[in-house]
């Protein structure tokens, strides 16, 4: 089972730019999910009959927003179930509203089918802002309430997560990690965030297959010609649950793949 997850930053260019069915048509993905979609149903066409499609986009329009596409025909993936934002309890729980930029529970911003053998879960993470201002709701509210509704899930059945968490994790997950300590995305409050995802009983797909790699990136900025150089940040993640350590079989990083300031990301496992 191969699983992609890929920040397109805005669904319509991508697909403007071919870039989408180029790269489905080379990797054949199983699933694929995907963040910062900025676009509601039907504002963007999307003819690809070999896939369900399901949305959840913003309620301010051009924003946020995430879909997760899974190849038909293949009965072992067909969702038992969608699940659409944070559960109302939690984000009640976390005063998810209570923030100046909005609601980010309104935003599109996390998505879940359940399938046979696990919970597949795709996230758009808040961005704490050049300034910080949004990084209390990050630290104190969104990190903590996303980690209790992936805890809550696996007490059903084991969980996958994915997406752009905005975070780099650890100083090899980013070009230049003394210059930009204690910046958004390499904060103690957000690298801490991370951490507790993985003391809640979750896998970096990626550092477990591939171990200390460096140089291995999702983002670059569009400044000075940081993709062309490599100057980068790993802020795209798989998330596995330790329970299907032993599924586990390959994680991997595109980084040639063109079209978002992001690049794809997949996991595979084996049932």
């Amino acid at each position: 089972m191969r699983i992609f997850s890929w920040n397109v930053n805005g669904l319509r260019s991508i697909l403007k730019k071919e870039e989408l069915q180029a790269f489905l048509d080379a990797e054949q993905p199983d699933i694929i999910c995907l963040q910062e979609i900025k676009a509601s149903s039907g504002q963007a066409s999307i003819d690809l009959a070999d896939y369900q499609i399901f949305t959840n986009s913003a309620e301010r329009p051009g924003y946020s927003g995430t879909a997760i596409l899974v190849r038909k025909f293949l009965s072992d993936l067909q969702p038992i179930n969608v699940l659409y934002d944070l559960p109302n309890k939690i984000a009640n729980r976390y005063n998810l509203d209570d923030d100046t930029f909005g609601n980010p529970n309104t935003e599109g911003r996390v998505l879940t089918i359940e399938l046979p053998e696990f919970f597949l879960t795709t996230v758009y993470t808040p961005n704490s802002k050049n300034d910080l201002s949004r990084l209390k709701l990050r630290s104190h509210q969104w990190d903590p309430a996303f980690r209790d509704y992936v805890v809550g899930l696996r007490q059903h059945k084991p969980v996958v997560f994915c997406g752009d968490l905005n975070v780099a994790h650890t100083e090899i997950d980013l070009a230049r990690p003394v210059e930009n300590e204690g910046k958004h995305g390499y904060t103690r409050e957000e690298r801490l965030g991370f951490d507790a995802l993985l003391e809640a009983g979750f896998i970096d797909s990626f550092r477990a297959v591939k171990g200390d790699i460096t140089e291995a990136y999702t983002w670059w900025t569009h400044w000075a010609k940081a993709r062309e150089r490599n100057v980068g940040w790993r802020i795209d993640y798989f998330l596995v649950d330790e329970s299907l350590r032993s599924n586990l079989s390959d994680a991997a990083i595109y980084p040639h793949q063109m079209g978002s300031d992001h690049c794809p990301v997949s996991v595979t496992l084996e049932f």
